[in-house]
């Protein structure tokens, strides 16, 4: 089967092919030659899943899967959810982004957060909608040089080191993109 992946970035497309089977292959935007920026304007992250897993299926034909992902801190009222990924500015810089997270966190004492990852899926004529949630908090300095965007300063509940710290495998496992992907896998397979 192959499904055409929403995204251009090389690292989820990494993390997603290693937990979907053999038998799934993936094709990035770039692969079905769309290489316009795909709109994310919906006000949630069900809705950016939604629009960019429209946008490929409709310009395009293809079936397809896309994901959104944010990043909820409890201490700032859900922020930066729908727009982790321009948090600090429309250039969507990592480092950009986490500076601004942690100075709005000085001398926060509550520092509990969640990655939440939807994952929609067009499939023969149909729309499914799959979430991966992962509670954790936010430390205070950047440690570890592995995975993106948020990773250096998110620990998962359960864990002492960083996303950033983790092999990809191992965060795979435990991710909130993992825990997403696993279900679409669970539905693929049945």
């Amino acid at each position: 089967m192959k499904l055409v992946f929403a995204s251009n970035n090389k690292n989820k497309i990494k993390e997603i092919q290693l937990l979907l089977p053999q038998n799934i292959e993936i094709l990035s935007l770039e692969d079905i030659g769309c290489l316009e920026d795909i709109p994310e304007t919906a006000a949630t992250i069900e809705g950016n899943a939604i629009l960019k897993a429209n946008y490929v299926t409709e310009k395009f034909g293809y079936h397809c899967f896309a994901d959104d992902t944010g990043l909820e801190v409890e201490a700032l009222n859900g922020e930066p959810g729908v727009y982790s990924a321009r948090y600090a500015g429309e250039q969507k810089d990592a480092n950009d982004n986490m500076d601004k997270l942690l100075a709005n966190l000085k001398g926060q004492l509550n520092r509990k957060a969640n990655f939440k990852t939807v994952i929609c899926l067009n499939l023969n004529g149909e729309q499914h909608l799959f979430t991966g949630i992962i509670n954790g908090k936010i430390i205070e300095e950047k440690i570890g040089t592995n995975g993106f965007g948020y990773d250096p300063i998110f620990v998962a509940d359960g864990y002492n080191k960083t996303f950033a710290e983790l092999t990809l495998e191992e965060k795979s496992v435990i991710s909130h993109r993992g825990l997403a992907v696993k279900q679409l896998v669970g539905f693929l397979s049945s």
